[in-house]
């Protein structure tokens, strides 16, 4: 295999937030939510799909996953197979599934928006949910752990490094 060349993004330091709590937990997981979409956006589509991994990890599968656990989360939806979301079908494409993941990004912003009690539970109906505060520091460790993941394998993919 050739040796990918290398691109270096512009490394966007950490976001300097508000100072109260919802300000500084919103912040990070935007922040991550970015980068997470800004790594997988613009990879070829054959091997984003491809695993990198003896796992079988990928990043259209990372960021499908994270769709599921963003909507899951903030919008309600039910998830009885957790290990399925992480698989596309065979028509996605890279602009596909980082829409799909942007658009429920922002359907979820819109639920957060009208949360002002971090110690109430998520809007969700149908089923108990955890604390705002909770499933905020939830999605920060989600995303951040599986945009570690998607550095490497974009890296792995074409060289490309970076947030």
């Amino acid at each position: 295999m050739p040796t990918p060349r290398r691109t270096r993004r512009r490394d966007t330091p950490p976001p300097r937030t508000g100072g109260d709590e919802k300000q500084v937990l919103r912040g990070f997981l935007d922040y991550l939510q970015t980068s997470i979409a800004a790594k997988v956006d613009g990879a070829p589509d054959a091997q984003a799909r491809t695993p990198a991994v003896p796992s079988g990890t990928n990043l259209l599968g990372l960021l499908a996953h994270l769709t599921s656990v963003e909507r899951a989360m903030f919008l309600g939806d039910t998830v009885t197979d957790w290990p399925a979301t992480f698989h596309v079908a065979a028509e996605d494409k890279v602009d596909d599934v980082v829409a799909r993941y942007r658009a429920a990004v922002e359907r979820a912003n819109e639920i957060l928006d009208g949360c002002t009690d971090l110690g109430a539970p998520v809007p969700r109906a149908g089923r108990p949910a955890p604390s705002v505060r909770w499933a905020l520091t939830h999605m920060i460790e989600e995303t951040g752990r599986h945009a570690g993941h998607a550095d490497t394998l974009r890296e792995l993919i074409d060289g490309t490094t970076g947030r």
